[in-house]
């Protein structure tokens, strides 16, 4: 190691943080006032009533729809885990974009069009539709528990490392959860008074500053180390240009397969049944704007994932020949990317201030989105199916307010149990795989497949959530208790210190990663080795199976079902060959014809006649909604109206 090679222009954590001044204070206050000052202006503006608090009365543009779609789930997670992914284990996971317009694609002609036909204001009432009231009650229930410990973890953990690295508010006993206490009173502040307009209106001005911070960041940390060239070629010298990894091990943690299937099982659940994504559809007039917008969001959220992902080459090339993990700089890799910030703009009255406030925007937008979403569905789908009260439009209004209150204390005090995440971006993921799984193959069950009834969706669901929690706690247990070889799954990318300076080097922790022990009691199943991008696919495919396996046991008469709870895409899967494939010898045509023809009978046996005023009326409808069998039934539907049933 020659002596003039030594970085010298390194300072230490504790020299950074005091770098973090009044003026970054100030930048980072008045970007949370601003969004405080949203929910205050569609306070003034005014809420007519429940509709118009959870949906905004379908009055919202198609931009601010897509910013917000964006915003909600591209939080502190992205913005901190992907760069930390990409430093120390290379480009393997930008191949999660391949996902993207495969989900936006699915959503657009598969699940959007029944929400659409049914005009509901929950996607989970599709399900008392489809099966009955006990499948919607415990669906609502996991998406709650779901989104709190979702949104528990994206203020959290960010929160900490800003706090480790940046030294925002240095000295302040309790700094951590003071710091998400201010994210969580902002964000129910405005949630609160404002409604789904301030949410909305708040995610378009957060996402930008997300967007815009992170831009500057990466153009002055692109020009400190050389340019693109050397961040690339310093990138490719040290391994971490990998991008078509094809190993068919499921225990290897990042592969082609398994970011590519596992982000289109994750982003499907979240794009085609989560409430705080759903919510947004129903919140413009036209269907086309929703399309619009989910062709725009795949965009948008590939462009975000290559600038995060880039953010993280960057940090990389700068710190090429003195990683910050090995000599002790940092603890955990979700620290790298603000210790970047820090040691590159530290000297920039107001960016570090930027910067912080761009990484809790992301937290911002996603507590507000989960908010808005748990106390619409708590209301809808909870107190109103346990409950006879009728409530006036301005109770409701007040009851839903309060929810949104209700639920940012109970998600707070969550942040008290996710203190010991060991990486937000893995934990994240499989949160949303064990739950998120099963919730996306109960949807899927009930519309593509006409037989499908409440048992086979209550079997299938119960057996998959068992599963992937075991097999979930079994791997975070077997990672504390040091029996998951973390280095034979895990390519982790070279580093070195040999650059170095004696004050780094001096705070030098010998490195753990990969160790395993022999004597812990703890019994280790290969089950835990699988890598936690397949537990969407998983979860999905489990629950899939069995619901079916289930129901084909006593079959739905498909001819009774109501013909908009199935997707009207099915039939497309099947006419969607090009004919000169379809008129090959060996495509069996004989299959296909029973399909489509089974999928005409769905709906059937209702007969339909016009009425003179141009309703329709249902009349004799033997619908089985499971467990709800109407005999008998008058059932009038008016256009683009809602489903009114008398008996």
């Amino acid at each position: 190691m020659a002596e003039e090679d030594i970085r010298l222009d390194l300072l230490t954590k504790a020299e950074l943080i005091e770098k973090f001044g009044p003026v970054n204070y100030l930048v980072f206050a008045a970007i949370l006032l601003v969004s405080a000052l949203i929910g205050v202006f569609y306070y003034w503006r005014g809420q007519k009533n429940v509709e118009d608090f959870l949906l905004a009365s379908r009055s919202m543009g198609t931009v601010p729809m897509t910013m917000s779609l964006i915003a909600s789930f591209i939080s502190s997670v992205t913005l901190l885990g992907v760069p930390a992914d990409m430093y120390t284990a290379g480009a393997q996971y930008m191949t999660c974009a391949v996902a993207y317009p495969l989900v936006m694609a699915t959503v657009v002609h598969f699940y959007l069009p029944v929400y659409d036909g049914l005009r509901v204001d929950t996607s989970y009432q599709y399900l008392e539709l489809r099966f009955n009231k006990t499948v919607r009650i415990i669906i609502t229930l996991l998406f709650s528990i779901q989104m709190m410990f979702y949104m528990a973890i994206v203020v959290y953990a960010p929160a900490l490392a800003l706090i480790q690295v940046t030294g925002v508010l240095n000295g302040v006993n309790y700094d951590v959860e003071f710091l998400c206490g201010i994210i969580f009173a902002v964000c129910m502040f405005y949630t609160c008074i404002g409604g789904i307009k301030a949410v909305i209106w708040s995610d378009m001005f957060q996402a930008l500053i997300m967007v815009s911070s992170f831009l500057t960041i990466i153009i002055f940390g692109n020009n400190a180390v050389g340019g693109t060239s050397v961040v690339f070629d310093r990138n490719y010298q040290n391994g971490r240009i990998e991008l078509f990894n094809f190993n068919m091990d499921i225990r290897h943690r990042h592969t082609f397969w398994g970011t590519s299937i596992g982000s289109f099982f994750t982003w499907l659940g979240i794009y085609a049944t989560n409430q705080a994504q759903v919510q947004r559809y129903f919140t413009v007039k036209k269907t086309s704007q929703v399309v619009t917008a989910l062709w725009w969001n795949a965009a948008g959220l590939t462009g975000l994932l290559f600038l995060c992902g880039y953010g993280g080459m960057v940090a990389f090339a700068f710190y090429h020949d003195c990683d910050p993990i090995k000599s002790g700089q940092v603890s955990t890799k979700d620290q790298i990317f603000p210790l970047f910030v820090m040691q590159l703009m530290g000297d920039y009255p107001g960016i570090p201030g930027i910067f912080v406030a761009g990484v809790l925007s992301g937290a911002l937008s996603t507590v507000s989105s989960g908010l808005n979403a748990l106390a619409g569905v708590c209301l809808n789908d909870c107190l109103q199916l346990v409950s006879d009260i009728k409530l006036s439009e301005e109770r409701r209004t007040l009851a839903t307010r309060l929810l949104a209150l209700i639920f940012g204390l109970i998600t707070y005090s969550i942040v008290f149990l996710v203190k010991y995440v060991p990486g937000i971006h893995q934990a994240t993921f499989g949160l949303f795989g064990m739950i998120g799984g099963p919730i996306l193959a109960i949807f899927t069950l009930g519309m593509f497949f006409p037989f499908a009834n409440s048992a086979g969706a209550l079997a299938g669901m119960l057996s998959s959530l068992i599963l992937t929690f075991w097999w979930g706690f079994g791997q975070t247990i077997a990672i504390l208790e040091k029996t998951y070889d973390t280095s034979a799954f895990t390519t982790w990318m070279n580093s070195t210190i040999e650059n170095c300076p004696q004050s780094w080097v001096g705070n030098m922790t010998e490195s753990v990663t990969g160790s395993i022990t022999e004597d812990s009691s703890f019994h280790h199943l290969g089950l835990y080795d699988v890598s936690y991008m397949w537990s969407g696919a998983f979860s999905s495919t489990i629950c899939l199976l069995l619901g079916i396996a289930v129901s084909l046991i006593k079959p739905q008469d498909h001819k009774l079902l109501d013909k908009r709870l199935i997707s009207p895409g099915c039939k497309s899967i099947f006419t969607c060959w090009p004919r000169r494939i379809q008129d090959c010898r060996w495509w069996p045509t004989r299959i296909q014809d029973r399909i489509l023809n089974y999928y005409q009978e769905v709906g059937s046996q209702n007969e339909v006649k016009m009425l003179d005023n141009g309703d329709v009326n249902l009349v004799h409808m033997n619908t089985n909604f499971e467990d709800k069998h109407v005999d008998s039934a008058n059932i009038r539907i008016k256009s683009n109206d809602k489903l009114s049933l008398s008996v």
